[in-house]
């Protein structure tokens, strides 16, 4: 098992780096400088912004679908933006009916 894997079955926050392709979560916080995350900020990187993982090059970067646009993102970057699987969400909501 990955190690992002071990944490989405563990129902944690995650890098954003850790998803797989077509997987949607919601952005929590970014844990980087000033500068990268006004940038981010800018691009529409922002808390409670849903994110969808489009594609994801192993060794490079990873294209995402925020808000209206689509990013390529290099893998350190990704890093460091920390997600909420929508997907663990949608089964907290379903387990408790």
């Amino acid at each position: 098992m990955r190690h992002g894997e071990d944490l989405k079955a563990r129902g944690s926050v995650l890098p954003l780096a850790f998803l797989s392709v077509g997987e949607e979560a919601e952005i929590v916080e970014m844990r980087s400088g000033r500068g990268m995350v006004q940038r981010l900020s800018e691009m529409g990187f922002t808390p409670s912004a849903k994110v969808r993982v489009l594609a994801s090059n192993p060794q490079g970067p990873i294209l995402v679908g925020v808000r209206d646009a689509r990013i390529a993102l290099g893998r350190g970057v990704a890093m460091k933006i920390f997600v909420s699987s929508r997907e663990e969400e949608r089964g907290k909501v379903e387990g408790a009916k």
